[in-house]
């Protein structure tokens, strides 16, 4: 259920928000918050008032700790400074650029017809704009392609030939107008190249030949590219064929046969992507000889001097005929080749990227064959565009005084400076001097407010700094006023007076109606300040600070109010505790009983956030008559909570500030950087550097190593053992060799374990011989004659070193000399050995050892393994097979004599008989069973079988076929014509005997299925007749069927009979074969009738 008060709440934040609003819409927004946002300050103060015009953004300073109360007179402190907030935003100021326009490329065949040139401002009041094409005033009265939305202009159906040149954008409001930076509009578009058709190229086998492409006109740059007789199929640049994407033509400095084609120039506009193709130019072979090889001759080259602006990427071209190809190569004759340049084409194109001042030089391409060599060379100069390094600012001075502005900006070519004031040119005449960037105005007057623009250009652009120059002329005006001041007994108190007036105003200070003469305790400071030393209760009372110049007076009034000095004590001031454990510092300050007081707690200089701290900081504040009181309880202590703990007090009087010191005791600190100072094969010496020991000395050091093969961090043994606290280095011992290790050092103390220190480099250890052998060394099986040996693989942690294997040791049991074989793979778990001449099932000593670089290792244990016993050697005998059914064989066999080769299990293969034994069907028995039930067979069909035993090496011979034949097939027609009666519950059945067809078993008997809907057991009744007698046990509703019994299976089943018992009850029912179905249904209609007979009708 809500709380009551929550309406009220809602209903006076809506009436806040409501008021704000009305005194939002109430006038106009203004930007001089943001714009001209400064501090109060006198006429003296406003000499040369100086601000950035960049200035966007401005903002009030809030005190960001909490106040847990506040003295009445805040109130009134809050209302002077809205008061003073409002007379900001109401300041009035010339126009600011947001947006200047700039260049625009504006395609010719651009579905969209106008271009826009956009300008934006801000002012106060609003700007508006006017609009200069090359220096002209674009009247859009007089020309209707011509039009304006805020400050952009819309130029419809723009052409070339009217439209092209430079805009700038003029702004203009009561105190000024600046000028934008001139933007250029010009056109994108391609021609097409002529029709004409172009007469083709005869050149010599060998020779250079250049295919001009002639281009159409354009604008801006186009790319270039060439197609071989039949789009899309173009030029591939290589060594031998270059397109210059200067001229356009293709460039093939040794002509082939291949080369025999036409050739059709491609040129892409990149800025509207639109592709003109040229005529084809036929380039043909002539036919009275190959031209013979040449020296070099460059025929497309850079200029002799290029000028290229700071930061894009510059390209030269050098590409020359000759016969072999020439080489191309590129040096920089007067400095270092640019390391960032990149050769492109075959080393036709230098590309320098970003290029910086540094780059400009002299570049020399050289071109080279077996004939000989010529060169090019060309001067790379680097400009750069104007850059401000100082700029001129807004500025408000009173009449009379020397306004001095520089700016100042670097440039290559070096800058040259203009000035404009208000749009037009400025030159030096009168009070105005202007010396290049520095402009000086004598004894300013109200006629030289208005908006300023230094303009600092070179050839290759031009930048604006632009400011307002603001004369002030303004009777005195206190705001806040009156002011109050409350100070401290014995402190000294300072009164300022700083009225807003210019020119600058005449101060007086009186004290009721008589003026204060300045004495030894009393006196007027320079800046009009009213010190009042060693303050005490007879200096309470008003204070009058008069300010009068030529445009009028005003005065402005200070309430002093002296109060007792606050005293403040923190306890205790230092204290010691454990990690885990809780403490309070309480806070006390003594004060004046008229004077509320507001606390804070700061941790280390920085103020303690009790929402995010809250788990750990609380405060209790407690109020009496002459003194509060602030409780901070610190629970659950960390170690980060150790440091410096302020409180400050707060009146609107003074401050008074108070610090202790809380130690914490906690365990040590993580150490400091490990280094592994030597490493040996099972050792590694490291140091360390000590960490805090957080107020408790470190008794332990723990020394702990992790490596591919340990499961994260283990300790390690030491050497000395323990590690004691004053120790910085220790030896860790029984490490395994050559494995990859990181070492990290944990510290203790009598309070407990630390953070650990950060993990060393990881270092391996040197490499060792071998100690630990292959485990579980086994063997037997394989194939006859085969002895086997197997063990587990030594783990890559304990191999100690590169080049690890096996050494595979056995003998013969009883004989003396070990037989060694070499196993090469530190991964093999398997070695065998292959000898014609031991028969299967001899036994062997067998042991396995390691190896590695450094030596061998040592051996396993010695164990007995037998050689391989080979495959069955013999057939299983007295192999018999019989029919069971139409679809089953029964084979049983005897197993062969015993001896070496035993077999495993059994293998029985079986196949129709007019079909190849490869095409049969083979099945396994499970284990070593004797007898196999064949299934799945067809019927009436004779089937040969064999059998032959397996094992693991390999299977046996296998034994004489014998042959057996599948019953016939059983009857597929159902017993028919279902006769039953039912005396309670006792059923009498019977049906038509079914007559089996020639190639049918011959029937033998039948067998009847019971089953009582709802339980899953099933009845079963055998019978030689086509009759039998069944009882119900109990009532319920029963099916069933019928099916014939043959030597060949059991036949298809008869239709099912649904029979529903109720006790007393006799009923004849039959149910007729699908032949019979008039009578079938009499029947049925009988039975309803019969088991129904109480049904309503």
């Amino acid at each position: 259920m809500g709380s009551p008060w929550k309406p009220f709440l809602i209903l006076s934040v809506i009436s806040g928000l409501s008021e704000f609003a009305r005194a939002v819409a109430a006038r106009p927004m203004s930007y001089a918050a943001v714009l001209r946002m400064r501090q109060d300050s006198s006429s003296s103060a406003l000499n040369s008032r100086s601000r950035p015009r960049q200035q966007h953004s401005g903002r009030l300073v809030t005190p960001d700790w909490p106040v847990f109360s506040s003295h009445p007179l805040s109130a009134l402190s809050l209302l002077g400074s809205q008061e003073d907030l409002r007379t900001e935003e109401s300041e009035e100021f010339g126009p600011v650029f947001i947006q200047e326009p700039d260049d625009v490329i504006f395609p010719l065949d651009s579905d969209e017809k106008k271009v826009m040139m956009h300008c934006e401002a801000r002012g106060n009041p609003l700007p508006t704009y006017s609009w200069y094409i090359n220096g002209t005033e674009v009247d859009s009265k007089t020309d209707f392609r011509y039009s304006f939305i805020d400050g952009d202009l819309i130029i419809t159906n723009a052409s070339e030939i009217t439209d092209y040149g430079k805009y700038q954008c003029q702004v203009e409001n009561s105190y000024g107008i600046i000028l934008s930076r001139e933007a250029l509009l010009h056109f994108a578009y391609l021609g097409a190249f002529s029709s004409r058709t172009r007469g083709g190229v005869s050149v010599r086998e060998g020779q250079g030949v250049v295919l001009m492409c002639t281009p159409p006109p354009h604008s801006p740059e186009i790319i270039y590219s060439w197609v071989f007789n039949e789009f899309p199929s173009f030029v591939a640049e290589d060594s031998r064929r270059f397109i210059s994407q200067v001229t356009g033509n293709l460039y093939i400095s040794k002509v082939q046969p291949s080369d025999v084609g036409s050739y059709i120039c491609l040129v892409k506009n990149a800025v509207t992507s639109t592709r003109v193709l040229s005529p084809p130019t036929p380039l043909t072979l002539k036919t009275d000889g190959v031209m013979g090889e040449y020296e070099p001759k460059i025929e497309v080259h850079f200029p002799t001097s290029v000028l290229a602006a700071k930061g894009v990427t510059v390209r030269l071209e050098c590409f020359a005929l000759g016969n072999p190809v020439p080489t191309i190569t590129w040096r920089k004759i007067n400095g270092i080749f640019p390391k960032k340049a990149r050769l492109r084409k075959s080393q036709a194109v230098l590309e320098i990227p970003n290029i910086q001042l540094e780059d400009s030089g002299t570049y020399e391409c050289k071109a080279e064959n077996t004939r000989g060599g010529t060169a090019f060379k060309g001067h790379l100069l680097v400009y750069t565009l104007p850059q401000w390094v100082r700029m001129i600012n807004d500025t408000q001075m009173d009449s009379g005084e020397k306004l001095q502005w520089e700016c100042k900006a670097i440039g290559r070519p070096r800058p040259t400076y203009r000035w404009i004031r208000n749009g037009l040119p400025l030159t030096s005449q009168g009070r105005v001097e202007i010396a290049n960037g520095e402009l000086t105005i004598n004894k300013v007057q109200q006629t030289d407010s208005g908006m300023y623009q230094c303009v600092a250009e070179n050839k290759y652009g031009a930048i604006y700094s632009n400011a307002e120059l603001k004369i002030l002329a303004s009777p005195p005006v206190f705001v806040p006023n009156p002011i109050r001041v409350i100070a401290t007994l014995g402190k000294d108190v300072s009164l300022e007076c700083k009225p807003k007036a210019s020119p600058k105003p005449r101060i007086t200070w009186k004290r009721g109606d008589r003026r204060i003469q300045p004495n030894k305790r009393i006196m007027v400071l320079r800046n009009n300040t009213l010190k009042i030393v060693n303050s005490s209760r007879a200096d309470e009372g008003n204070y009058v600070c008069r300010a009068e110049n030529q445009l009028g007076s005003a005065e402005m009034t200070a309430i002093l109010w002296v109060k007792e000095a606050m005293r403040v004590v923190l306890s205790p001031s230092r204290v010691e505790v454990t990690v885990g454990e809780s403490v309070v510092l309480s806070c006390k300050a003594t004060h004046d009983t008229s004077l509320d007081v507001a606390f804070q707690w700061f941790f280390n200089q920085k103020p303690i956030d009790f929402q995010q701290d809250g788990s750990h900081f609380e405060y209790i504040q407690t109020v009496r008559a002459k003194t509060s009181t602030v409780d901070l309880m610190i629970r659950s202590i960390l170690l980060k909570h150790a440091g410096k703990y302020g409180c400050r007090a707060q009146t609107s009087a003074d401050t008074v500030f108070a610090e202790a010191e809380l130690l914490v005791r906690g365990p040590p600190g993580p150490p400091g950087v490990v280094i592994v100072e030597e490493i040996t094969d099972t050792t590694a010496t490291l140091s360390w550097t000590r960490g805090l020991d957080n107020h408790s000395p470190i008794s332990t050091y723990n020394l702990q190593a992790r490596s591919p093969f340990s499961l994260g961090w283990q300790t390690v043994k030491t050497d000395p053992d323990p590690v004691t606290g004053d120790m910085e280095s220790s030896m860790a011992v029984e490490l395994s060799p050559w494995v990859e290790y990181e070492f990290r050092v944990v510290a203790s103390n009598a309070i407990g374990t630390g953070d650990p220190s950060t993990p060393s480099r990881k270092v391996r250890t040197k490499e060792a011989v071998p100690a630990v052998a292959p485990s579980n060394v086994s063997g037997g099986n394989g194939r006859r004659h085969e002895l086997v040996i197997s063990w587990e693989p030594v783990s890559e942690e304990f191999q100690n070193g590169e080049g690890f294997g096996y050494i595979v040791a056995f003998r013969a049991n009883g004989t003396r000399g070990w037989k060694e074989k070499m196993v090469t793979s530190a991964d093999a778990t398997m070695y065998k050995y292959r000898d014609e001449t031991f028969p299967p099932l001899t036994p062997f000593e067998v042991k396995v050892g390691v190896y590695n670089n450094k030596g061998d290792g040592p051996f396993s244990k010695v164990v007995i393994i037998h050689s391989a016993e080979g495959e069955p050697r013999e057939a299983p005998s007295d192999v018999k097979a019989y029919s069971i059914s139409s679809s089953e064989i029964k084979v049983t066999w005897k197993p062969p004599n015993p001896g070496p080769g035993k077999p495993r299990g059994y293998e029985v293969s079986y196949w129709k008989e007019a079909e190849q034994e490869e095409s049969g069907e083979k099945r396994r028995t499970v284990k070593n069973e004797t007898s196999m039930v064949l299934t799945g067979l067809e019927g009436n069909s004779v089937y040969l079988i064999t059998v032959k035993g397996f094992n693991s090496i390999g299977q046996g011979p296998a034994s004489a076929a014998v042959t057996a034949k599948t019953r016939k097939s059983p009857p597929a027609q159902p017993p028919s014509n279902l006769m039953w009666i039912q005396e309670g519950n006792n059923i009498s059945l019977s049906w038509d005997p079914v007559k089996a067809k020639d190639n049918e078993s011959d029937v033998i008997g039948y067998m009847v299925l019971l089953k009582q809907e709802g339980r899953g057991h099933i009845q079963v009744t055998r019978t030689i007749n086509p009759s039998t007698m069944l009882s119900l046990p109990e009532g319920g509703t029963y099916t069933i069927e019928v099916h014939a019994l043959s030597e060949g299976g059991e036949g298809a089943f008869s239709s099912q009979v649904r029979v529903v018992t109720s006790s007393g009850v006799r009923a004849k029912s039959s149910q007729c074969s699908v032949h019979r179905p008039a009578r079938c249904l009499t029947w049925t209609v009988l039975i309803l009738v019969l088991l129904v007979p109480s049904a309503s009708w």
